[in-house]
């Protein structure tokens, strides 16, 4: 049944037949479906805050606006359509974009909005791409993949972006760590607390690691802002995800709780942050042999037995060849 009907397009709409029902068919559904999905529900609390503002506009219409908005707040009355419905779901992917460098409160939407303009976008190209290139010899499962693959590509591309990111923010905490918890040793032996200190750190830690500097600048905003060190503390370790600036919290934490002085704890956990450095430096370089091993296995035995071996195997087939010829 399928191979009549498969014959049947073909024979009414050329070798493009069921590629163009299936895009016709997806095109109709996005048509009915889109006015339901961009409906937006009354939000009472919106509502409100509006009439609020109404309320007081004249008081403050010469005070402009006190925060710009972004890409995300744009996309607000998208949000049903560009946001997880289940509430775990939207607290990974906000904790992920947080460890890629992407803390707005919209990253979600835009992250999804990319998506789905990439994925889009690669349907696009590869329905143009099967069209300019598609002969009466391409069969339909061909051209359903070429269509498939730049869609696919399109809409995976921002994940892998982000996980891309989030490794490279977190090899360069670690890296940057040892560091700053001597600096951070340094100021709170020369007099300054330890709020001062953080402060201190990530400025200077912005020009090498501007991903440990955004953390400490986050730390201290939100200590200034009046809420409990050790909940920032500890909504810093969450907001990393590295095993080492958790064991740090732990660590003040503790001295915070016990009562023992916070640049004791500093000496010995910036000492055990070296020597980890120093361990891990010997790993790679102990890792370095085998991979020149492999390298060398690759690309140095195979033309040496060839060298080696060539001539004689060649010699051999020769000789065959004029006994086979007699």
């Amino acid at each position: 049944m399928l191979q009549s009907i498969n014959d049947t397009l073909t024979g009414i709409l050329g070798p493009l037949g069921p590629l163009i029902l299936i895009a016709g068919i997806g095109i109709v559904l996005v048509l009915v479906a889109l006015p339901t999905m961009m409906k937006k529900q009354r939000d009472r609390f919106a509502e409100l805050g509006s009439q609020n503002a109404r309320a007081v506009g004249g008081k403050n219409a010469g005070s402009g606006k006190l925060r710009r908005t972004s890409a995300g707040d744009r996309l607000e009355k998208y949000a049903h359509l560009l946001e997880p419905q289940k509430a775990e779901e939207m607290s990974a992917l906000r904790l992920t974009l947080m460890r890629a460098g992407y803390p707005d409160k919209g990253a979600v939407r835009i992250f999804h909005a990319a998506k789905m303009v990439l994925g889009v976008t690669g349907i696009v190209l590869g329905l143009v791409y099967v069209m300019s290139t598609a002969t009466e010899e391409t069969s339909t499962q061909s051209m359903l993949i070429y269509a498939a693959i730049p869609a696919i590509a399109g809409y995976y591309l921002p994940q892998y972006w982000v996980n891309k990111r989030v490794e490279k923010r977190k090899n360069e905490i670690i890296q940057g760590f040892p560091d700053a918890l001597d600096m951070m040793l340094v100021c709170v032996e020369a007099g300054q607390a330890l709020d001062q200190s953080i402060i201190r750190v990530g400025k200077e830690s912005r020009a090498g690691y501007p991903a440990l500097a955004d953390e400490f600048d986050l730390v201290a905003q939100e200590v200034k802002a009046g809420k409990e060190r050790t909940q920032v503390l500890r909504d810093m370790s969450d907001r990393v995800g590295i095993p080492d600036v958790s064991s740090f919290v732990t660590t003040l934490i503790q001295s915070a709780t016990f009562g023992t002085p916070v640049s004791e704890a500093l000496r010995v956990y910036s000492a055990d942050m070296r020597d980890k450095r120093i361990m891990r430096a010997e790993e790679k370089a102990n890792m370095l042999p085998t991979k020149l091993t492999l390298g060398t296995m690759m690309f140095t035995v195979p033309p040496l037995l060839i060298i080696l071996i060539g001539p004689s195997v060649w010699g051999i087939v020769t000789m065959l060849g004029e006994m086979g010829g007699q």
